[in-house]
Formats: structure tokens, sequence, C-alpha cells
């Protein structure tokens, strides 16, 4: 089948990580899949080569006009460009003692502001018979707060209030935007397996989520079953916990914040 025929879904940080089982589960279900990344070219490229219908697209979430230009290049050819998957983000270190104004800034472009510009392009311009769909990945602390990673929960913030304004401005209209909130679900910053085993159980169910369970949710959105501006937690009751400290320092047992950890990028 033609990918002119099929709905198609632009997927951020696809390349690897849970970006990558959205783009399978998606492709799965008989969507083409356009995976976005900035730096991971080999595993996209491979990651398209595996699916049924796919296609490689790259850019930097921190350049608007880089959004723009593909944006509009996607929109003018692309008709049936159903969804989006905003899914990339960064998560680096800092904490509510001293905000890092290099990690704020950076936090803010990626996991808010860049995924907000294209949303809004995307609403603006993509072609489809039916309503457009966003789908903002946001994360579980926003209802289970702590200082940790002080920059990111605020971008993540930011998005989150960004998601329920854009569902706003739509109204009226087909358009679909929502929230997806993950808990610990896979090994991040500098974790070893055997800490995301502990950290990822922290939970009121005791269990692993499995990102398969994102996938399935984020397809579950797309399909148009919600009212738009709902989010929606996936993550084994995590965000009705009360927990101090960010999972991956409980799993260790620490108290304070190391401020010898190095900066590190997620997504």
């Amino acid at each position: 089948m033609s990918s002119r025929t099929l709905p198609s879904v632009l997927v951020t940080g696809a390349a690897r990580r849970l970006g990558k089982t959205i783009a399978e589960r998606f492709a799965a279900a008989g969507w083409h899949v356009v995976i976005h990344h900035l730096h991971s070219d080999d595993d996209a490229e491979s990651l398209a080569a595996a699916l049924p219908s796919a296609e490689v697209v790259s850019f930097d979430l921190a350049d608007s006009d880089a959004i723009e230009s593909c944006v509009n290049d996607l929109a003018a050819r692309v008709e049936g460009w159903c969804a989006l998957i905003n899914c990339a983000s960064i998560f680096e270190f800092d904490d509510a003692r001293l905000i890092d104004h290099d990690t704020f800034d950076h936090s803010m472009k990626i996991n808010a502001e860049g995924p907000v510009l294209l949303a809004q392009r995307y609403l603006a311009k993509a072609r489809t018979q039916t309503g457009r769909c966003v789908i903002n990945v946001l994360d579980q602390k926003l209802a289970n707060m702590n200082p940790d990673f002080f920059s990111y929960t605020m971008a993540k913030a930011a998005l989150a209030s960004a998601t329920e304004m854009l569902a706003m401005a739509r109204r009226g209209t087909p358009d679909r935007i929502y929230g997806l909130c993950p808990g610990a679900m896979l090994p991040s910053f500098d974790q070893v397996e055997a800490e995301h085993e502990a950290s990822g159980r922290m939970n009121l169910l005791h269990r692993l989520t499995d990102p398969d369970e994102l996938a399935d949710a984020a397809l579950f959105l797309a399909s148009g079953v919600a009212a738009s501006g709902q989010v929606l937690y996936v993550d084994s009751g995590q965000h009705l916990m009360q927990q101090e400290r960010d999972v991956l320092f409980l799993a260790r047992g620490d108290s304070q914040t190391d401020a010898r950890l190095p900066l590190a990028s997620d997504g």
C-alpha cells in the first residue's frame, strides 16, 4: 500500500528508546511513520528500513527555522498527516537549590518551546480528511513533584500548560491535543540496569512499566476516543505516590543531591 493512502504520524526522537517503540507500534497498526532524530542517523535509517512504511527527517528542536522548514515540506507532500507525537526530550541534571542557566535554556528549548512550535505549525498546515492529533509526552513527575532535574521539570510543566491551552484554542474543530505521562520506564541518566530494576518498581503496583504500554496508549489517543485536552498517565500508579526525590536517587538511597553528577542527555 502506498504511503499516500496511509495515515501518517511524525514521532520526534523516534530513533531510539520510547520514541522507537511508539514508531514501531504505529507502523504495526498500518501507519506511515516519519521518524525524527537529530544525531542518530544510523539508528533512524535502520528503523525506517525495518518498518513497512517509513521515512526519516532530521532537525534540531532548538532551531525554529528548521522546524518550520520540516513542517512545510511534510504538509506539502503528505496528504494524511493525522498525528504528531512530541516524544523527544533531554534529561539534564540541576536541582532547586541553584538553577543552572545553560541547562534551563537547553531544557526549555528542547522540552517546551520546540514541541509547542512544532505543534502549532503542524496544526496550522497539516492536511488530513479527519482532525489533526497532537500528543505531547509529559512526565508523571508533574503530579508527583520533587526538586531533582529542576529545569527539566519546569520545561515539562510548561509543555503541560501549553497542551491545555492548545486544546482550548482548537475547541470547535476536529483537532485534538493530548498529554501522555510516563513514569520510570527505561534506564535514564547514568543508571545501570540494576538501579533501573529497583527504581522502575517504585510505584503502586511494584512493577516495571513496559514501553509498549505507552505506545498502546499513544495509539489509543490518536484514535480520537478521548476528548481533547485529556492527560493520560501510564506509570503503574507512580504519580499517585509522594516521592521526595527522583527515583533514580531513591534507588541508591541518596539523601542529598550530589553536585558532582555529570550532565547527561536523554531522548
